[in-house]
Formats: structure tokens, sequence, C-alpha cells
């Protein structure tokens, strides 16, 4: 028996497990399923824009070598300027990092940071990712809530007390995924006072910054954070619509000074995996400086905007839903009321979904979430489609309440083998 590492023993991403694995053996029977688990905007038509990829055409004969360790310089400049036009200070292009996605980032960052035992903040529900790569680097996750009856934005005293003398470091995702929060400014300025009087790395992951609905305001979380280091993570995947790109960045911010041996280690791993993808690396000048074609699709009329309407109709029709309207990024974390339902589980109704109507969700334990009432879906595909998929959701909570009426001492579970 060949045993996998001990180190992933309590890791999970679940939003590529189990359920993910299932969808693809019913493909290969022929069914078609709904993907809705994953925010992968080239699989519902989303296009990169034209400029980005003539921009890496243009310079292939440029990108056939390794390339310096923190990226190609034209596109650590053009980071800098974006920066720099938000209001950040001080950075220079020795403060950026490339990397292949945020996600890589996201291991490296915390790799340079944790040893053993040490904490990190991490918000409840999260992009997953996070808590996966802190226990990778042998941290602790501690998560703090961001409550659904708060519109999931947190509280920074909530926050504060649950800093102790191991935790590192801060992750704040905003706007928010799995959520679609968007903090406001003092909410953020307390999370920033709280890293600075407490000594604390902060982590903003900003990768949906521009993806904004009614007016939502987004404040850059380096703006904010001067007496502690900042590391601001986005990347081209998101708004750019460019996620097989894998083109991310860190940029480090704040006090500086007191970094500099931490920033060494960080560019001595990104040393060790010699660099990232250069070719997609000549398509962040253009893309930074370029026309912002995501305005198109966040607005009234914008494909984006829509589909969220649609979600948010649905929603406000549906007998057994409800949800906080997201604010941006490009997913619902949709509540089921369960007061018809006994022992209710997220994991159980989206095998449920998956299995009788070919609707693939990420149910909401897989965001670190300790409720089993949620389940997050895409704004991605168009309006239409998505109606269609409310009605399945509709016809499996139907289902779930008629077997509960006629079995008063049933469960859930009795219903869901009902189903089966």
């Amino acid at each position: 028996m060949l045993r996998s590492s001990e180190g992933l023993h309590h890791v999970r991403y679940e939003i590529r497990g189990r359920l993910a694995r299932r969808a693809q053996e019913l493909e290969r029977l022929g069914y078609e399923i709904i993907s809705l688990n994953i925010g992968n905007p080239g699989l519902f038509g989303f296009r990169t824009p034209q400029s980005l990829r003539l921009a890496m055409i243009e310079n292939l004969q440029h990108a056939e070598g390794y390339c310096h360790q923190k990226g190609i310089f034209p596109a650590r400049e053009a980071i800098v300027m974006h920066q720099q036009a938000r209001g950040v200070q001080g950075v220079t292009a020795e403060e950026v990092f490339i990397g292949n996605g945020v996600s890589e980032l996201i291991d490296l960052t915390l790799r340079a940071l944790l040893n053993d035992g040490d904490e990190v903040l991490v918000p409840s529900p999260d992009y997953p990712l996070w808590t996966a790569a802190v226990k990778l680097n042998r941290g602790r996750a501690v998560h703090y809530p961001c409550r659904p009856e708060n519109g999931f934005v947190p509280d920074p005293e909530e926050i504060a007390r649950l800093v102790t003398p191991r935790t590192r470091a801060v992750v704040v995702i905003n706007p928010n995924n799995p959520s679609g929060a968007v903090y406001p400014r003092p909410v953020l300025e307390g999370i920033a006072r709280l890293a600075e009087s407490r000594g604390l790395v902060v982590f903003s992951d900003e990768v949906y910054d521009q993806i904004l609905y009614d007016g939502a305001e987004f404040i850059p979380m380096a703006t904010l954070v001067h007496d502690t280091l900042c590391a601001t993570l986005s990347g081209l995947s998101k708004v750019y619509r460019a996620c097989g790109y894998r083109v991310g960045w860190a940029v480090f911010s704040g006090r500086l000074r007191a970094a500099t041996e931490y920033l060494s280690a960080l560019e001595l791993l990104t040393s060790l995996r010699l660099c990232s993808n250069v070719p997609g690396q000549w398509a962040v000048q253009t893309a930074l400086g370029g026309y912002q074609s995501i305005q198109e699709h966040i607005v009234p009329g914008g494909r984006l905007y829509e589909s969220r309407r649609a979600i948010l109709s649905c929603i406000a029709e549906s007998r057994f839903l409800r949800l906080a309207p997201p604010a941006g990024a490009m997913y619902a974390f949709i509540e089921v009321d369960t007061r018809e339902f006994a022992d209710f589980d997220d994991q159980r109704f989206a095998l449920d979904l998956l299995e009788q109507k070919h609707v693939l969700v990420a149910p909401g334990v897989s965001f670190n979430v300790p409720y089993r009432t949620h389940f997050r879906v895409t704004n991605l595909p168009d309006a239409v489609v998505l109606k269609r998929v409310f009605t399945r959701i509709e016809e499996v909570l139907c289902g779930y309440a008629a077997a509960q009426r006629e079995s008063p001492k049933g469960s859930v579970v009795e219903a869901s083998r009902r189903f089966r």
C-alpha cells in the first residue's frame, strides 16, 4: 500500500473533489452537466480581450527562455503603475512578484512566512486554497466569522479576539469568494489597525477588484495599511477572463524595511521554481493599461449583471432559498431554508442535484463554514441557463419537502434515498 504524505490528511479542496469527479463520470456516460462549481469564464464563452492575445503573440520571440524569478520588468512596472493609480505609495518593481496565477503565490507567500504551529486568520467562508495552503505550510488556519446575517462582512472586533502570540497574518478576500461581499471602508480600516497594532502581515486577495455591481465601492487594502507589511494579490484570471494564462502577482507595500528577510526568502522560493509562465506575462502591460472591457459585463444589460439579476429573481421566487445579494465577484452563496427539512446536508443535496438533475454546485462546507445549509453557484452562465438551473434546484427541494410530509418522522436522508 503506497500511502500519501501525512501532511495532506487534513487538506481539502472540494471544489474539484468528489462531486467534480462524479460529474466527469456522468459526462463520460453521455449526460450533459451544467457545471457551476468553478469560476472559469472560458467554460461559458467569455473570451480574453483580443489585445491581450495579440500582445502575447507579438512577444513570443521574447518568451522562449527563462525570465527573472520575479517576472519580466515591463509587467512588473505596469503593476506598479496600476497600484500607484489606485493610491498605493512606496512600491517599485522590486516589490512585485509574478507567479503562475494567484494560487501559486498564495502557497509561496505563506511558505516563506510560517513555522510549525504558526496561525493565520482566514475568513469563513473562504476561498479554500487559503486554508489548504496554511495547513500545507505547517501552519494553523484560524477562521474568523463572516456571518450570513451580516451580509458576510466580518467584524474587526471578533477578529481581534482570535489573535494569539502565534498569529502571524490575517487574510482578507475582497470582493469575497464565495459570498460576493464587498467590505466597507470602516471594516477594512479596523482590520488594518488591528494588523498594525499586533504586527501581523496582511494578505489581501483582490483578484475580483473590478467586478462590482450596483455602485459597490472597492477599497484597495494597501491604501489603508502603512505600519505593517501588506501583500496585495491579483491577476489576469477573472477580470481579464484569462484563467489559462496562469498570471498572478503579489505586490508588497507598507513597512518594507522590516520585511527584508521575509522578502529575500520569498525570492529564494521563486528562484527555486525558476520563473512563472513567460508568454502570459507579456499580456499584463496591455491588460492593465488598456481598455477595461470588464465594465461592459457588470452594468445593466451586461452579461454578468444580467446573470446576477436572474439569480436574484429566482431566489425571490423560491420557496426554499435565501441570499445576501452579492455586491461583487462572480458567485452567489445561497442559503437553504431548512425549516421544512430534517437533517438537511449541503453535500448530500449537491450530490442529489448532480445525480438527478445534472447540475454541479459547490456545497457550502467546501468553504470552511461550520454550517451545512449553503451552496455556491457562479453567475457565469447566461440568464436562460441559470433559470433552468434554479427550476431543477427547486424540484429537488420540493421532493425533499414532499418526502418529509409523507414521513414526518423521517429525514432528508430518507428523501435522498428515494431519489436514487
